[in-house]
């Protein structure tokens, strides 16, 4: 019954003509954020691609949803995912980019994580001006006395699609300013200072692929400012220019790993001049993970054969649940050199920290 459902709406919004492809799916509903499945059927028994790009009919930011196969065409037909975007809801219509094809309906349910909608203000409007940029944790260990750490990150989209220059140039409304502050904070010590706070202002462009042409998923790119805001011996800052591809892939159960390298150079690093020594000239990032908990790492190798590892585990739980935002058990290891921008050549003992997060 579902399918006729699914069927009898995408009939209805047939083009005069006929067209040379079909889209159907098994499911008239849809989840924003979450995976859902379309069927591409080829009337003329053209190659089916690996890779499409779906425009959202009507949407006046003229968003496209890049679906990838997950498995060899059966004859004409081929079976695509995709994440749908967590800001559409309601009646969606579907059509292929750069093909001639029907228009599929979809009934897309508003997703249950309310962060985004916190930014945006409605469900289904354009996409938020601020959102998620890094995660946003706080966690708490005890070796060799307690110390927290505390992560705070967004990003601020400057230009919108719909309106004023992002309206006459779209690349425009690619444009984002990152912020990101870390703070280390030693709980054992008398009046509980923190130890060391780095602040990241970022300026960046961030480009994502809607079709199969193009060999990443992804690049963000721009510059990168970070300092902890002190004088004298203890100043620590550094200005770099960065580019950070980005490598996705999507299991059949919903799962996603992503493999997004950070490549930098350094524009100034006068209050530590042998920084690269500890931390190089590249972050590597691993992701893995579902919409119920995550895996990720980061690597850094300077050039004295000196680093770190930080690696971070979340798992979505209801118990942490902070109004109607998500909440997550954090579990955080780190080793090595630099937790902190002050103590970039220090090595302390690695740590183990346990809390939560808002944004994994």
């Amino acid at each position: 019954m579902a399918r006729w459902l699914v069927l009898a709406g995408m009939l209805a919004a047939l083009p005069a003509a006929a067209a040379d492809w079909i889209l159907s799916s098994h499911e008239p509903q849809a989840k924003a954020g979450a995976r859902f499945e379309v069927e591409l059927f080829s009337v003329a028994g053209e190659p089916l691609p690996d890779m499409i790009g779906l425009r959202v009919r009507g949407d006046r930011m003229g968003r496209v949803i890049a679906a990838r196969a997950g498995a060899p065409a059966t004859g004409s037909r081929r079976t695509y995912a995709a994440r749908m975007p967590e800001t559409l809801a309601g009646a969606l219509g579907l059509e292929l980019v750069d093909r001639d094809s029907n228009v599929l309906v979809l009934l897309v349910q508003t997703s249950p994580d309310a962060l985004q909608r916190l930014a945006i203000g409605r469900a289904g409007g354009p996409p938020p001006p601020i959102s998620e940029n890094e995660s946003v944790y706080f966690v708490v260990g005890t070796r060799s006395g307690t110390t927290g750490r505390l992560q705070l990150s967004f990003k601020y989209r400057l230009f919108d699609r719909e309106l004023g220059w992002g309206s006459d140039q779209p690349w425009l409304a690619d444009f984002y300013m990152g912020y990101t502050q870390n703070a280390i904070w030693n709980l054992s010590q008398a009046s509980r200072p923190f130890r060391d706070t780095s602040f990241r202002p970022s300026l960046f462009w961030l480009w994502q692929r809607s079709d199969d042409k193009t060999w990443i998923d992804g690049l963000r790119t721009g510059y990168e400012h970070e300092s902890n805001g002190k004088d004298g011996p203890a100043s620590r800052s550094i200005d770099v220019v960065f580019m950070q591809p980005e490598w996705q892939h999507e299991f059949a159960g919903g799962a996603r790993l992503e493999f997004t390298p950070k490549f930098y150079s350094y524009l100034d690093k006068e209050d530590n001049p042998d920084i690269h020594r500890y931390r190089g000239y590249v972050d590597w990032r691993v992701r893995y993970g579902d919409r119920e908990r995550v895996w990720s790492a980061l690597a850094r190798t300077g050039t004295a054969g000196k680093g770190s590892l930080q690696v971070d585990f979340s798992q979505r739980t209801r118990v942490l649940a902070f109004g109607q935002l998500s909440g997550y058990l954090q579990v955080q290891f780190f080793t090595g050199y630099g937790e902190d921008i002050l103590d970039y050549n220090v090595h302390r003992k690695s740590q183990l920290r346990l809390g939560f997060a808002i944004v994994p």
